[in-house]
């Protein structure tokens, strides 16, 4: 059933536009078929006016009743073979011949024709409608002069009633007419079935599967095998459904992931705690515990900033305050406040800076944010007793940032996986100290900062490089 849709529109502009072609069509017919067969009537009028116009120049010599007669014979066998009425008057206009005996009561009347002046000079007149004392009834009338020589000798007036002559026009009327009524009907069913089978049911297809996917259903796909737009449309709708799936599996993973995380040190704060509460753990060990479950706290605030960071970049909502920030007094302090871990690791940290002093544009807090996670997950991943190295380098109006670990390498298949939120290259090792979501959160505030952020592996010895562009002052 079509609704009141685009597409029924569409089909009902259609099937009008075809309606109004089929009846200017039929129009044109009409009025051409008719001026054809008045054309052609006129033809025969005259053929046959000339024939009795050369009977009737005979005959004026000296219209006595035997040639008079033969000429009405005459114009009887004619006036029924064209089913016309046909009247002679001399070169005055009086009667003096009628084709049918009901006129015999006009003859040796004058005609009086208006028309007589043009007559005389050989202009034959057709006309339609009645004629005073002659036609009562519309008709279509024929004036045909009749000239012996140069000389003007009378004029033959043949008349029809116009509904005689279109009684076989109305039958042609109706042929052409009812063809035009029903090729708009046929027109209008193929319109309809190739709308069905081209517009509509593709349509549907795509529909059924939008309301499928609005439900969650996010796997359906369109099938619809065509190389219009349709087929265009049905291509870009199965990109967004596979970027839609691709997205509820990533809120998916999210919520899992944020679950997992926010579970583990819920539990762990509230085991201790009530292991506390209960007697269970000794009173000398409860400092221990407390402990334990306050680093917990710690790293459940951290995991929340994280996230609201996160979720308030990805929405747009993150605003920076950009100003000249001198980035080698920032790499110093950044490595000041990690002294303790560095110790505790017993790391070689070498930092290379070009020049004293580098300016650029940046946020500082968001830059310290950067250079703390890079250098927090360089502390995580290298051995004990391992290296570390920080340098800036000028390239043109950029300067590059770069923090080298000589840890293991990040195997091919995770260095883009690796921005993801909470992915954790090695699980096992970070799981109670990494909440995943410090690279995403340095890729975005660089993003925002319209700068960019890589990861190189070194080729042959181990070791992994983050570097970051900034823009110079």
């Amino acid at each position: 059933m079509i609704k009141n849709s685009l597409v029924s529109k569409m089909i009902a502009a259609f099937t009008f536009i075809v309606a109004i072609m089929f009846i200017l069509v039929a129009t044109i017919l009409s009025f051409w078929f008719e001026n054809y067969y008045f054309e052609q009537r006129k033809n025969q009028l005259d053929m046959q006016g000339d024939r009795i116009a050369t009977s009737a120049v005979n005959s004026l010599g000296d219209k006595n009743t035997l040639s008079v007669t033969k000429l009405e014979n005459e114009m009887s066998f004619i006036g029924d073979l064209l089913n016309s009425d046909i009247l002679i008057a001399d070169s005055l206009g009086y009667v003096y011949a009628v084709s049918n005996v009901k006129y015999k009561d006009i003859v040796a009347n004058s005609l009086d024709l208006k028309e007589m002046d043009e007559l005389r000079f050989g202009k034959t007149i057709e006309k339609r409608g009645t004629y005073e004392n002659i036609v009562d009834k519309p008709s279509y009338i024929y004036m045909k002069p009749i000239f012996s020589g140069e000389s003007f000798r009378g004029v033959i007036l043949m008349y029809t009633p116009i509904e005689q002559i279109k009684a076989p026009i109305k039958k042609v009327y109706s042929i052409i007419w009812l063809g035009a009524i029903f090729s708009v009907i046929i027109t209008s069913i193929i319109i309809y079935y190739f709308s069905q089978k081209i517009i509509i049911n593709p349509l549907s297809k795509i529909n059924a599967v939008a309301r499928k996917i609005s439900k969650g259903e996010v796997e359906k796909r369109v099938i619809i095998d065509s190389n219009d737009e349709i087929g265009e449309l049905a291509e870009s709708f199965n990109t967004m459904a596979d970027s839609l799936e691709k997205v509820e599996k990533n809120r998916r993973d999210f919520m899992s992931n944020v679950s997992h995380e926010l579970r583990s040190p819920i539990t762990s704060i509230k085991g201790f705690i009530g292991g506390i509460l209960d007697g269970v753990i000794p009173k000398d060990k409860e400092n221990h515990y407390l402990q334990i479950a306050y680093d917990e706290v710690q790293r459940l605030t951290r995991l929340v900033n994280d996230l609201l960071d996160l979720a308030a970049m990805e929405s747009g909502k993150f605003s920076l305050r950009v100003t000249e920030i001198d980035i080698n007094e920032i790499i110093k302090l950044c490595i000041i406040k990690f002294e303790p871990k560095i110790n505790d690791k017993k790391l070689k940290v070498d930092v290379l800076l070009q020049d004293e002093h580098l300016y650029v544009e940046g946020d500082r807090d968001r830059i310290i944010q950067v250079l703390t996670n890079l250098i927090d997950n360089s502390i995580k991943y290298v051995p004990d007793g391992g290296n570390i190295k920080l340098s800036t380098k000028i390239k043109g109006d950029k300067l590059l940032v770069s923090v080298f670990n000589d840890g293991p390498n990040i195997e091919e298949n995770e260095l883009r996986r690796i921005w993801d939120r909470f992915y954790k290259s090695d699980k096992a090792r970070t799981s109670k100290i990494s909440t995943g979501l410090g690279l995403p959160i340095a890729r975005n505030i660089l993003s925002q900062l319209g700068e960019d952020i890589w990861v190189e592996n070194k080729v042959k010895d181990q070791g992994v490089t983050f570097i970051f562009t900034l823009t110079r002052v």
